[in-house]
């Protein structure tokens, strides 16, 4: 086995699709970068999400827009994105409230249509008599993250980037105000600039060298059905649910209640694991959305961890001090931004500001006066469950 090089121009901390877009993004521009990932690349909310590929309230929206339709082109490798989405309505209120959502995107010179309940049903054979009626948007649609993950990985390895696995990162360097690398289970690596993109672990790793980002864990998780017949439109969301269905015809969901955890849970701890309950919630509004897909069985499950800000939105910020640094966090959306977060890194490193939007919005000095208790404000804990095994224990003692 070959000597690890412990050195690059640009340290990713982070292999899902934000820091390995952004690792692609520098290594076109001839920068020696190095992702490190505690894991193995897209491991966790990346490879396990709906794919969706519409986040029309970002300022990086037109970006994102402009560059699926490009990506496999770029990459070299298939990510399966389709450029199409369906929403669809099971009462009047959400059809009115989907209306206003294409309207704001029309607004922006995106291209979308009402259906009515029959037009729905010819596009989404799987829906039933309860569809009142759905947009039809002819732009952002969905991507397969397992397809895309690796795209990325190898896309950045074709470019002479290098990817780290199975490698935790316990520290971030700091010396003379700035980062000078990170301290992980394989020892130092220094770098010129560090880009911090490691989901849930982020709020740790610079509260080590004394910056808070708040971050609040949650546990997301999706189901996937049997194969179905592939219907015309692949990305179809509704009744609180998010997904699409697969090239083989598998419906994967997710959409469930957040699940919120105390810490952020260390890789592979029973934390990720999918819960009974919030999976029978799942299937059950999955039923709802697709009344004729009612009779396949669940074939699998899983779970996330995902990082949410308390107001929902990214985190992409080249810092001032240290000025070598910059974070990016996403909140939950990171997926479908890939494309365009990867790009805005890029241009915070190399030119020092965002070349294609206004991204003053998601700068981390927005909570700079934010009280730390405010997971406790916003109800964002979990829930104080009964200690089932020192009731039994306690039982057993009085018998």
């Amino acid at each position: 086995m070959s000597e690890i090089k412990k050195s690059a121009s640009v340290i990713v901390i982070g292999g899902g699709v934000t820091g390995l877009s952004a690792a692609w993004w520098l290594a076109r521009d001839g920068v020696d970068v190095l992702v490190i990932d505690k894991g193995i690349v897209g491991w966790e909310a990346s490879g396990r999400n709906g794919g969706g590929c519409t986040h029309y309230q970002s300022p990086l929206f037109h970006e994102e827009q402009r560059l699926w339709p490009q990506m496999d082109e770029l990459l070299g490798y298939p990510t399966e994105h389709r450029p199409e989405r369906v929403i669809m309505a099971l009462t009047e209120q959400q059809l009115s409230q989907y209306k206003d959502h294409g309207d704001i995107c029309a607004a922006m010179g995106y291209r979308y249509e009402t259906l009515d309940p029959k037009q729905t049903r010819e596009l989404v054979p799987l829906a039933g008599d309860n569809v009142v009626g759905s947009v039809y948007y002819h732009f952002g649609g969905q991507a397969n993250p397992q397809r895309t993950v690796q795209a990325y990985a190898w896309a950045l390895q074709d470019l002479g980037g290098r990817i780290l696995q199975h490698t935790a990162v316990s520290s971030l360097i700091v010396e003379a105000g700035r980062v000078k690398g990170v301290e992980t289970s394989l020892g130092r690596f220094d770098c010129d600039h560090l880009v911090l993109a490691a989901g849930p672990q982020t709020g740790a790793l610079l509260e080590s060298i004394g910056i808070y980002l708040p971050v609040a864990p949650a546990r997301a998780e999706m189901i996937v059905t049997e194969p179905l017949p592939l219907m015309k439109i692949g990305g179809v969301d509704g009744n609180g649910l998010y997904g699409r269905q697969t090239l083989r015809g598998n419906l994967a969901y997710g959409g469930g209640p957040h699940e919120w955890l105390a810490d952020t849970p260390a890789q592979g701890g029973p934390v990720t694991r999918p819960s009974t309950q919030l999976l029978q919630n799942l299937s059950k509004r999955l039923v709802e959305l697709f009344p004729k897909a009612g009779h396949v069985r669940v074939i699998r499950s899983w779970a996330g961890i995902i990082e949410n800000t308390p107001d929902g939105r990214p985190v992409i910020d080249r810092l001032s001090e240290p000025d070598n640094l910059t974070v990016t966090t996403m909140s939950s959306v990171g997926f479908g931004l890939s494309p365009a977060t990867g790009h805005a890194i890029r241009d915070l490193v190399i030119d020092g500001a965002c070349s294609f939007a206004d991204i003053d919005k998601l700068g981390l000095h927005r909570f700079a006066n934010l009280p730390r208790d405010w997971r406790v404000r916003q109800g964002w804990v979990p829930p104080i469950l009964p200690d089932y095994d020192s009731d039994a224990r306690a039982q057993m003692a009085q018998a």
